[in-house]
């Protein structure tokens, strides 16, 4: 079958190289892909906004499966535009696609269903929001309700810092704000955690743990993922059953009383505490940068995978891991999160000598006349899978050293939690 893959990122790249080795997959098509998926598939320069130009492109190609990376697209109803088409497309659809789309959705479904959680406070305008945070318990959480890149939360110390995320919030940063969240602290480890359902069972795929923020140690502003480990380290068979007792099941089950089913991948962010996790989040689609940690631990067909999911055959598929421990460390732009340059040139990539196990994933990428640029806050992601965190990493800052790219920056402690304890 010929493939379609929507987006532009380093998640998409990811795919591309899993599902290129597919046998049941002919051709892939990314929508509008980057300078990495140009050399595997072939780009098609589209706005993925236009969901009937993808529809007219697709017919063209004889594409039979849509992959969906982003959100964006999730959320604003792209697989219901495919529904009654012969095109079969993987993700959750718009009502579904609102776990990620509205944090108080989800946080309302919670409430009701019983989902273990951080206390929370809704507010509609900015003066309630202050007054309340002015009687408030520090540190204290404050998230943007719609999509924000990753970077709608804010995780704050003082009234100073709350009131000031609230005003940003308010003021339009992330979009036109009906409303802004408030969330108790919750002390723990973060955990990725996600799973992959067909809309009648749901199996796991895998864990991760992110580093969102853009310094060393976890510190500074939020970013979309600056690197990522899998497995977690926090993950055990005990803690698994209760995530999928206490937080997924009762979550599809509330779907369901919405006259609605979960196809896809869902990315359930958890914070662990002495071994009980509370959901932080979810996202309706794989992780960036966690995909590109995850997939290259997959041995079992993610095409059949993904086509079982769609024709609601999940059940009949066994899913098989490598037993190594994956890293990924993001190269961003400087500047990144904030105001970046594009369309700069990023010379020693073509002659890495890439080993088995070692992956150069492209992000914001494009090539010019044979050259290679950015055009994204992250840029390139590097992976390594070997038998141990501390091997990953030190191959993939091996990798950064030779690519020596001079208008960029990145962590150098991805995977500290894991690899100091």
């Amino acid at each position: 079958m010929n493939v379609g893959i929507i987006g532009s990122g380093g998640r998409e790249h990811a795919l591309c190289l899993k599902i290129k080795d597919s046998s049941l997959v002919k051709n892939i098509y990314c929508f509008p892909g980057n300078a990495g998926t140009s050399l595997i598939a072939k780009n098609i320069e589209i706005d993925i906004d236009n969901f009937k130009e993808i529809k007219k492109k697709a017919l063209e190609k004889n594409i039979t499966l849509l992959i969906v990376g982003p959100e964006k697209q999730l959320v604003n109803g792209i697989v219901d535009f495919f529904k009654n088409t012969n095109i079969k497309i993987f993700g959750p659809n718009k009502t579904a696609s609102q776990l990620e789309g509205s944090k108080i959705f989800t946080k309302k479904l919670c409430k009701k269903y019983n989902i273990p959680t951080s206390k929370f406070e809704i507010f509609k305008n900015k003066d309630e929001a202050i007054k309340y945070l002015d009687n408030s318990t520090y540190p204290i959480v404050i998230k943007a309700d719609g999509l924000a890149s990753g970077k709608g939360v804010y995780i704050c110390k003082s009234n100073d810092e709350a009131k000031d995320a609230v005003s940003e919030i308010f003021d339009g940063k992330f979009g036109k704000a009906s409303c802004v969240l408030v969330e108790e602290f919750l002390n723990g480890e973060e955990m990725s955690y996600f799973i992959i359902s067909d809309g009648k069972e749901y199996k796991s795929f895998q864990t991760a743990q992110d580093h969102k923020r853009v310094g060393e140690g976890d510190t500074g502003p939020n970013t979309g993922g600056m690197g990522s480990y899998s497995p977690s380290r926090l993950n055990n068979k005990n803690l698994e059953a209760k995530i999928n007792k206490k937080i997924i099941e009762p979550t599809l089950a509330g779907l369901k009383k919405l006259n609605t089913e979960y196809v896809g991948f869902l990315y359930v962010g958890l914070m662990i505490s002495n071994n009980e996790p509370y959901l932080i989040e979810f996202n309706v689609r794989m992780g960036d940068p966690e995909c590109q940690t995850i997939l290259p631990l997959l041995k079992s067909d993610l095409g059949e995978i993904i086509l079982s999911c769609c024709n609601q055959s999940l059940s009949s598929q066994k899913i098989e891991w490598l037993y190594k421990k994956s890293l990924c460390i993001v190269l961003c732009s400087d500047g990144y999160p904030g105001e970046y340059k594009k369309k700069v040139i990023i010379k020693n990539t073509d002659n890495l000598n890439l080993q088995d196990g070692q992956y150069l994933i492209h992000a914001g990428t494009k090539y010019i006349d044979k050259d290679l640029y950015s055009y994204g806050g992250r840029v390139l992601n590097i992976v390594v899978t070997s038998n141990t965190f501390e091997n990953s990493r030190k191959k993939a800052l091996e990798i950064l050293d030779k690519i020596n790219w001079v208008n960029g920056f990145y962590r150098k402690d991805i995977g500290y939690n894991v690899i100091n304890k």
